[in-house]
């Protein structure tokens, strides 16, 4: 899909930026959700330009991480769209370059547990992963303290390459 496809009114970009870079990003991602219904996959994907799918990533990572960290971000299915796509590299290039390497970090986490921290679990094995994966504790404490930050390079990015992300109607 070009990205053309996806049409955000200029009403709705005005209303989001007035609630701050946070309703101003979440009218690209609401988009989003509904053109993907929610499901970033091999069906999705070409749906969204490399952009938009970066946006996306940024709001699955850090709403998966604030709620309930890596291994949330893990068992909920997102790693292999986070890592496993060029992702951090993204992030480096929309001038998140701090925030790039805790995710790189985290990947080298992932990469080497990999098919541990993946498999099904019931709810008691998960909370025990907690303790068991305590290497990621200092990178999401990280990333809670640059997230502010993060989430305004996104925003500014966004802000000035708006043809990227999607094509502004009246």
């Amino acid at each position: 899909m070009d990205v053309t496809k996806i049409e955000v009114t200029d009403e709705a970009l005005r209303k989001g930026a007035a609630e701050g870079m946070d309703g101003f990003l979440q009218v690209f991602i609401d988009k989003y959700l509904e053109v993907t219904g929610g499901v970033p996959d091999a069906e999705t994907m070409p749906l969204l330009n490399g952009y938009q799918h970066t946006l996306l990533g940024y709001h699955f990572f850090r709403e998966e991480v604030l709620e309930g960290g890596f291994v949330q971000l893990i068992q909920n299915g997102y790693a292999p769209y986070i890592f496993g796509n060029p992702f951090a590299k993204a992030m480096r290039i929309f001038g998140a370059k701090n925030f790039s390497k805790l995710v790189y970090e985290a990947q080298k986490i992932y990469e080497a547990n990999k098919e541990d921290l993946e498999r099904e679990r019931t709810d008691e094995e998960f909370m025990a992963m907690y303790e068991q994966y305590e290497a990621f504790d200092d990178l999401e404490e990280s990333f809670m303290d640059m997230e502010e930050e993060v989430t305004e390079q996104v925003a500014r990015y966004v802000d000035e390459h708006l043809e990227q992300f999607a094509q502004i109607v009246p």
